[in-house]
């Protein structure tokens, strides 16, 4: 019994290191491929998440006041309760695991071209990128939507790795942990707005 959990735990010790070792070597070689002018678009797609993911919900919502468009004022506040939501399970996973980043672990072989604060695991960025890029496709599923947000979404993912300040694996989690709170929100927004209806239509009768 004893000789048993002691090679499952061998076999599970390797393959974690194989994962950060394939981890590190795929980052070496997307951070090693740097260019002046590469940099630069990458710093673009890097800085404009902010912006883009409050801007988004906001600008939905404001056109739903201004139009008295009730589907949008919930649209704008779907999209901003994804983004709320992605960003505190984000920040805890970040507290939680404190893993460093890239470039402190790795600093002969990472370089830093941004500026980086809190832990690495997952990707803040990534995950507010895949947040409002699913909330978006999943409220407006027209081709036209969905293959830009989602292009944004990983040009978003890619520029930290360019960048030096994130593993794929937090790249990766962080898409995922995105993509799944912006898709849990979807489906409990349908759900109040179906009870909404349910109840109107009861005390209407």
């Amino acid at each position: 019994m004893n000789r048993g959990i002691a090679i499952a735990l061998m076999i599970l010790l390797r393959s974690v290191s194989f994962s950060q070792n394939s981890d590190i070597d795929l980052l070496k070689k997307i951070n090693g491929s740097y260019t002046p002018i590469g940099g630069r678009v990458m710093l673009v797609c890097t800085h404009s998440v902010n912006p883009v993911c409050l801007g988004v919900p906001t600008g939905i919502f404001i056109t739903g006041m201004i139009k008295k468009d009730k589907e949008l004022l919930l649209n704008g506040l779907e999209i901003g309760s994804a983004s709320f939501f992605t960003g505190l399970l984000t920040a805890g996973l970040k507290w939680g695991f404190n893993r460093e980043r890239p470039f402190v672990t790795y600093p002969n072989d990472i370089t830093k071209y941004t500026s980086a604060g809190s832990p690495s695991f997952p990707s803040g960025h990534t995950s507010m990128a895949f947040s409002t890029a699913t909330s978006l496709s999943m409220l407006y599923p027209k081709w036209y939507v969905i293959v830009p947000a989602y292009t944004y979404a990983c040009a978003v993912g890619y520029s930290r790795m360019y960048l030096g300040v994130h593993y794929p694996s937090d790249v990766l989690t962080g898409a995922l942990l995105g993509a799944g709170t912006a898709i849990g929100t979807h489906y409990l927004f349908r759900y109040l707005k179906k009870r909404y209806k349910t109840k109107k239509q009861v005390t209407f009768i």
